[in-house]
């Protein structure tokens, strides 16, 4: 008898054992949704076999009418589930049963709070499939066989959840997976005929595979016959006046192991030049690993009713990454694999169609339901941000559906759009405005917005860390420029009154030689002195040349180890301002470069920016304070 074959005790990988304890200490207080999980799990099974014996049908071993079985046994207080779907190795028992197989784990542990409303919410998100199996049970047993392989390659897995597993090796007949659940006392109602019933009608009636269970009708030679539970029928297949809400709802959380309903859905046959069906569902809640760029996403995929992968993501864009469903092709061929995908037209086609259909949805739920699209906003908006510049096309598109904090609401909540802010601006205003900072009170107290308040003039303010480089892409919106009010020079249009216009012209020449002696005062520190158009109350502020980096970016670019181009701001004063006239006014240069360095300071401080030497500026400071003092 070699080593593989004898009996093994192994641990639980670390995360499985803080999972366990959750789950043991009946964190849901739904404790009947493990048999959705189970019979979600053996589906998957079923479809992959499927799939496997498309290449090579010897592995339905004389067995090809694929259901999954429901047993249970009241005087022992057992519930078992089998599938004749694509069983596991031992070594796939290992890998499945005894770790998380799903990236970003860590990241989801440590969101865990010890909370147990908030922690049931992050596990349903998760999706713990298998082992919600502990809810119910005391002990659990699984008897596997891989399709193919020999009879004397059958494992049998055991575990009470208390942080160790056993792994031997037995003698199976059939293939697949055969669940015993040793129910605890407390979950004894399982163990009932008409109760599993009911559970599977109500979480599993769309599964694409009958589940099965001995007949308990009382009429003569029925009784102990097999008979079909659910429906049976794949719910995309059927028409959309056929299916209820609900039965819509419980199918997305067959696929995405969510735990709450979906926000908004769309079910559509489309025939003609391309034969496809799809359903998508918009999450009302984001995945823990959603900014995990390589995590697992895309839709299933079935080519003419058989399941071909889980997550195809070639059928969107990354932006919309967060939507779950099922394509349906009937043009595709069965053998596709996922590099055939990259290249094939036909995907192409489809992916232009789905992601518009997915925008489309948004923009229905914005209109429709501005509650709803706002609490999906606050969930997905940073990874929406990413479409202006993935999805050139659907530029507009994604524009509408953008939100923003803003200086007309003066809150932190992103709830603006750009059709609102396109309605509510003044007469003679052509462009709209934005600034870019670190956090919400750093922009709203920024310098940059003095004239605007001053003439009722609105701004978008943007604090996500993507939202510069976003704006890089989304250069404008129903005709209408966007500006940074941080950046160049202002061009207000005709808010600005040719007094304004004038008045800063007179300015910049009476104050030449005071703009001059500040450029020679500050030196290589600033690449121009010139007088400012955007202060009203404030002395002076630095503003981004055109077409050199904004301090957020440099910061994005800075934090991923990226060198960053050498750029020096604009410096631009309020020759109006006591503290400048004053400044003008000084004879002696050395107390001058002082005064000048002083302002400059002041001036990225007030921008969101750190100094380079603030020692330097704390004795310029205290320097001065001593001399007033004096």
């Amino acid at each position: 008898m070699t080593v593989e074959t004898q009996k093994e005790t192994l641990g639980f990988q670390t995360e499985v054992k803080q999972l366990l304890n959750l789950m043991i200490h009946s964190l849901y207080s739904n404790k009947e949704i493990f048999l959705r999980e189970l019979i979600s799990n053996a589906s998957d099974a079923e479809d992959k076999l499927r799939f496997a014996a498309l290449k090579d049908d010897s592995l339905y071993e004389d067995d090809p009418e694929l259901k999954i079985r429901l047993d249970y046994d009241s005087e022992n207080n057992t519930v078992t589930l089998s599938d004749n779907g694509i069983g596991m190795s031992r070594e796939d028992v290992i890998q499945n049963l005894g770790t998380i197989a799903r990236s970003g784990t860590a990241e989801f542990l440590k969101q865990l709070s010890g909370d147990e409303k908030k922690d049931s919410k992050l596990i349903g998100q998760f999706g713990v499939g298998f082992y919600s199996s502990f809810i119910v049970a005391d002990a659990v047993e699984v008897y596997t066989r891989r399709a193919g392989a020999p009879v004397e390659e059958g494992v049998h897995w055991e575990s009470t959840g208390d942080g160790e597993f056993s792994i031997e090796n037995v003698d199976l007949d059939e293939r697949g997976t055969r669940i015993v659940l040793h129910l605890k006392d407390e979950a004894k109602e399982f163990a009932d005929g008409f109760r599993l019933r009911n559970l599977v009608k109500k979480y599993s009636d769309h599964i694409s595979f009958p589940v099965v269970m001995k007949s308990e009708s009382g009429e003569e030679g029925e009784k102990g016959e097999d008979e079909t539970v659910n429906d049976a029928t794949a719910l995309w297949t059927l028409s959309r006046s056929e299916i209820k809400d609900e039965e819509y709802k419980e199918f997305y959380k067959h696929i995405s192991h969510d735990f709450e309903d979906p926000l908004t859905w769309s079910h559509n046959k489309v025939e003609g030049k391309l034969d496809y069906t799809s359903l998508l569902y918009i999450p009302g809640r984001a995945p823990f690993d959603l900014y995990n760029r390589d995590a697992p996403r895309g839709l299933k995929l079935y080519v003419q009713r058989v399941f071909i992968m889980d997550d195809a993501e070639q059928f969107l864009p990354l932006y919309l990454r967060f939507t779950k469903g099922v394509i349906d092709s009937n043009d595709l061929s069965l053998n596709i694999s996922r590099e055939i995908l990259q290249n094939d037209s036909t995907v192409d086609s489809i992916r232009t169609a789905v992601t518009k259909r997915v925008l489309d949805m948004l923009s229905k739920l914005a209109r429709k339901e501005p509650e709803q699209y706002q609490q999906f906003w606050n969930e997905f908006g940073t990874v929406i941000k990413e479409g202006p510049a993935e999805d050139f096309s659907n530029r507009e598109k994604i524009g509408s559906l953008l939100r923003f904090a803003s200086t007309h609401t003066g809150e932190e909540t992103q709830n603006v759009s750009l059709d609102d802010y396109i309605a509510r601006m003044k007469e003679g205003q052509n462009k709209i405005y934005y600034i870019t900072a670190d956090n919400f009170m750093a922009a709203k107290s920024s310098p940059h917005l003095e004239v605007f308040r001053k003439k009722g003039v609105e701004v978008l303010i943007l604090t996500d860390r993507i939202d510069e480089w976003m704006m890089g892409y989304l250069t404008e919106y129903d005709g209408k420029q966007f500006q940074d009010v941080a950046r160049g020079d202002l061009d207000l249009g005709d808010v600005e009154t040719e007094e304004d216009k004038k008045h800063k012209e007179e300015a910049a020449e009476e104050h030449k030689d005071l703009l001059e002696r500040i450029k020679t005062a500050l030196g290589d520190r600033v690449q121009e002195v010139r007088v400012t158009n955007r202060l009203t109350d404030s002395p002076a502020c630095l503003v981004v040349a055109d077409y050199d980096m904004g301090a957020q970016m440099k910061k994005i670019m800075e934090a991923a180890g990226q060198k960053v181009p050498d750029s020096k701001p604009i410096f631009e004063i309020n020759v109006d301002h006591p503290l400048v006239q004053r400044l003008e006014q000084e004879q002696g240069e050395e107390r001058f470069g002082e005064l000048s360095a002083v302002l400059l300071d002041q001036a990225t401080l007030a921008s969101g920016e750190q100094l380079p030497d603030p020692g330097a500026y704390v004795s310029r400071l205290n320097r001065l304070l001593l001399e007033l003092a004096n």
